[in-house]
């Protein structure tokens, strides 16, 4: 059965900003894996647009008309220098085009309040951007043995690898569960450490690493994974995140409708 809300005209759907994952993958015009984000966002009712990250001129004339944002994840890793470390040759190399663009994005989400779903690197970027740090690689750091990463197995695994994931009582991440543990994907070697400014770390994997935060410095609806909704397709825990934040992107244009 299609969602009600997928069958409103492109001009009721709330507008929701995704830069590309990369420049490379931009300049390349190479689509599956951002289409993924894309279809997420379009199968629970809200119109997805595609944001250049070489352009920072028109991404601010665009950003007004925007009604939300997901920040993608990236096999690029965020520039340590940008959390007080040093590259100890951890870290995969910076996009910076793609850094410029996602701190834009936020210092607009967050002056206007209009919801954020920051995955993966993304989530990586938002706790960063609010002053946090990251752990560089979670096997050389921590010595987890919990796989995070295709590249965990030996030889390595064709399919991300799922695990479960435990929800802080009276989160966002909760109520939308309707539960307070779920299996996730994982696919990722670097993770949140210290939680920046107004983040409460909602959720954690088994071995601790830090699977969710939300931002509670005002009620704008801002919450970053660590895991990969946009590709656990059928999945309810998914389509329910990504229905609540489509929820709160219409809810934020209407109250921008109201004021002007």
């Amino acid at each position: 059965m299609i969602p009600a809300d997928t069958q409103l005209s492109t001009a009721h759907r709330p507008r929701v900003g995704i830069p590309w994952r990369t420049s490379q993958e931009e300049a390349r015009d190479n689509r599956p894996k951002i289409q993924n984000y894309e279809d997420a966002v379009r199968k629970v009712g809200g119109e997805p647009v595609l944001l250049s990250l070489n352009h920072p001129a028109d991404l601010q004339r665009l950003l007004p008309t925007l009604d939300a944002f997901v920040l993608p994840g990236s096999p690029s890793d965020v520039e340590p220098r940008k959390y007080g470390a040093v590259n100890r040759g951890l870290s995969a190399p910076a996009d910076l085009p793609r850094e410029e663009t996602d701190r834009a994005i936020l210092q607009h989400a967050f002056a206007e309040k209009k919801p954020v779903l920051a995955i993966c690197y993304g989530c990586q970027l938002l706790n960063v951007y609010l002053g946090g740090t990251l752990i560089q690689d979670l096997r050389a750091e921590t010595g987890t043995v919990t796989p995070h990463s295709k590249k965990d197995f030996t030889p390595e695994a064709k399919e991300d690898p799922i695990h479960r994931a435990k929800f802080e009582s009276g989160s966002r991440l909760e109520k939308i569960a309707g539960c307070t543990e779920a299996s996730i994907n994982s696919s990722h070697h670097q993770a949140v450490e210290k939680p920046g400014k107004n983040l409460r770390v909602t959720s954690r994997a088994n071995d601790g690493t830090v699977e969710a935060v939300e931002w509670n410095g005002d009620s704008n609806w801002v919450v970053g994974v660590q895991w990969h909704p946009e590709r656990m397709f059928g999945d309810a825990l998914s389509e329910c995140l990504f229905s609540d934040f489509i929820a709160a992107a219409r809810n934020a244009r209407a109250a921008v409708a109201q004021k002007s």
